[in-house]
């Protein structure tokens, strides 16, 4: 009985020095992220009090280093190139990721699936400068001698983003997929379905909150993404709405890497401000995905 009872309490102890280590761990985690959006926030407030949000939250962009109340910090521009860039490549990236994902689970070979999912993810890992490399010597050139412009833009960015974000979205969908029942396949071929239309009317509805999730997640992929953007959209401070394909234009992050190094004052609380807006951006995107999961759970 006593070897049974210190076996237990070797156990227990043991139980609870494990809970520590993993409440810590979270409690870790947790307070980085806490401690990263308190300092974005406390950076970004000089600009905040100096320019305002009038100020900050428009087209003008005329940075005076030496003098920086005096200078134009309008951020609008690098926004919507934003928001355009990520438009064009979750257009072109969403459908031929779910594409591919549906290839891969109804209709792809045991051998070649498994090729492709190699190659997925071989794509997944590959450094966003060396696809930013490809985009400004391939890309760019095509672009350039196809429409008689610089190659340069939204268009450019689009498609850079579109295969930086294929594998996030095909993966997810591709475990959307897997995940419903067999019988929901079965049932509808048993009565008489063709392959395609088992696919597009019982099992693409079936798993579409689970593509929402992989569509939302290659949003913040695409917005996140910095260096293969600051190759290929021009970084010019020009407007380009997501209609005008060819016209240089910044995004937050390209614009974020281009002044940080030699911003200084409010013209680098400035930059801050762009950071606290993508981190924005992001919360709303996982906003977003919490809410698509409370519904499915339901």
């Amino acid at each position: 009985m006593k070897r049974i009872k210190r076996a237990i309490n070797n156990f227990q102890r043991k139980e609870v020095g494990i809970k520590i280590i993993l409440v810590t761990s979270a409690s870790l985690s947790i307070l980085a992220v806490f401690m990263i959006i308190a300092y974005i926030f406390r950076e970004s407030l000089p600009a905040i009090r100096t320019v305002g949000f009038k100020g900050l939250f428009s087209f003008n962009w005329k940075p005076e280093p030496a003098n920086p109340p005096a200078g134009s910090y309008g951020m609008l521009v690098p926004i919507i190139g934003t928001i355009s860039a990520t438009f064009w490549a979750i257009l072109f990236g969403a459908p031929l990721a779910i594409g591919t994902a549906v290839y891969i689970d109804q209709m792809a070979p045991m051998a070649i699936r498994s090729v492709i999912n190699r190659g997925i993810e071989i794509l997944a890992g590959i450094p966003s400068v060396i696809i930013g490399w490809f985009g400004l010597t391939m890309l760019v050139p095509a672009l350039r001698n196809v429409t008689a412009t610089n190659g340069f833009g939204i268009m450019a960015a689009g498609v850079v983003l579109a295969v930086m974000s294929l594998p996030t979205i095909t993966s997810i969908s591709v475990d959307a997929l897997r995940a419903l029942p067999p019988e929901l396949e079965e049932a509808s071929l048993a009565m008489g379905a063709t392959r395609w239309q088992t696919v597009s009317r019982a099992l693409l509805p079936a798993a579409r909150r689970g593509v929402l999730i992989a569509v939302i997640l290659g949003i913040g992929r695409a917005v996140g993404e910095t260096m293969a953007v600051q190759m290929v959209v021009g970084n010019a401070n020009q407007v380009a709405w997501p209609w005008e394909l060819f016209k240089p234009t910044s995004t937050l992050t390209s614009r974020i890497i281009s002044d940080i190094g030699e911003s200084t004052g409010v013209f680098r609380s400035v930059v801050y401000t762009e950071g606290l807006v993508l981190l924005i951006f992001a919360m709303v995107l996982i906003l977003a995905i919490r809410m698509v999961s409370r519904e499915r759970k339901r």
